[in-house]
């Protein structure tokens, strides 16, 4: 059985009102013996007075981002879009408090990060299930949007959930190769590739491209033809996680918004993500990565025109 096989179970959920929203709590579908606080699923949902579509909101790691965008749940419930936010894990309520909110996923260990990629796309598909049994639930307008991580995690579940109708995959990318060695908020994972390397021998980007990833955009192009391949023909299991290994296999529309000036997700991450997706339209706002919430209205207005 593959790590991103999932199986439908009957689940019980706690729902409570908070600061305005709804807050929904379930068992995940996984054990994390290193932080407890991880087995629980908490979602943030956003209820309009009439639904006319579900969205499945995936944010961006960090702590400090999950309020600001928050705002596109208020935003789109106005508009009769339930937005359902899907803390990730290691973020907030699930968070050891040891660290900084999401870290677990800054390894340099690609096995590891195998491992806590899949269970957070299980997360997201677990939370469909839940949406499924609302009231206006509509089988049809179910749509995801993915922020920066969120994008790459989107992409995954888009490829991999096909109850998601549309998307929009927003200031993301895909290539571990040029996110892990380029990108400012993967320092700490070149750091670790320096000190101690990883079980691949992976010290830095000429290991990594000599070894894994000369050009890994064409490597998919040619070898991945169905999931499984992504499992049984990776020369290495970054790839297992690796956007651009799924984007072939979405097969729904997708909203594409990149940053005309972002450093945080590197330029050639983003056009290789771009250039695997089928069914895409691309949309550019004169920002950085985390000036982008500045155009935050006509991104959502964007949004709401395309799930229409």
């Amino acid at each position: 059985m593959y790590i991103y096989e999932y199986e439908k179970k009957q689940t019980e959920y706690q729902i409570n009102m908070q600061d305005g929203y709804k807050t929904v709590r379930f068992s995940a579908d996984y054990k994390d013996e290193k932080f407890k606080a991880n087995e629980t699923v908490h979602l943030h949902i956003f209820e309009p007075k009439k639904v006319k579509g579900d969205i499945l909101f995936l944010h961006g790691i960090g702590r400090r981002n999950i309020a600001y965008l928050q705002w596109y749940g208020k935003f789109f419930a106005k508009y009769g879009y339930r937005t359902t936010f899907l803390i990730l894990p290691y973020h907030l309520e699930r968070s050891s408090g040891l660290g900084k909110d999401g870290e677990p996923f800054f390894s340099s260990e690609p096995d590891e990060c195998t491992v806590l990629f899949h269970n957070t796309v299980k997360d997201a598909r677990r939370s469909i299930d839940f949406l499924e049994t609302q009231e206006g639930f509509d089988p049809t307008r179910l749509f995801l949007v993915g922020v920066s991580f969120g994008g790459m995690l989107g992409a995954m579940t888009m490829a991999l959930d096909k109850r998601i109708k549309k998307g929009c995959l927003m200031i993301t990318g895909g290539n571990w190769r040029w996110i892990n060695f380029y990108s400012p908020y993967a320092q700490d994972i070149r750091q670790q590739y320096l000190t101690v390397s990883n079980h691949y021998g992976c010290r830095n980007e000429e290991t990594c491209a000599k070894n894994f990833r000369a050009d890994a955009c064409a490597f998919v192009k040619k070898n991945f033809k169905s999931i499984n391949d992504i499992f049984e023909k990776s020369p290495i299991t970054c790839y297992h996680y690796d956007a651009i290994s799924y984007a072939p296999f979405i097969d729904q529309p997708v909203l594409i918004i990149n940053g005309m000036f972002d450093k945080i997700m590197p330029k050639r991450a983003s056009q290789e993500l771009n250039s695997l997706l089928k069914n895409k339209k691309i949309k550019k706002i004169p920002s950085g990565h985390k000036s982008s919430i500045l155009f935050r209205r006509i991104i959502a207005l964007w949004i709401m025109k395309y799930f229409r």
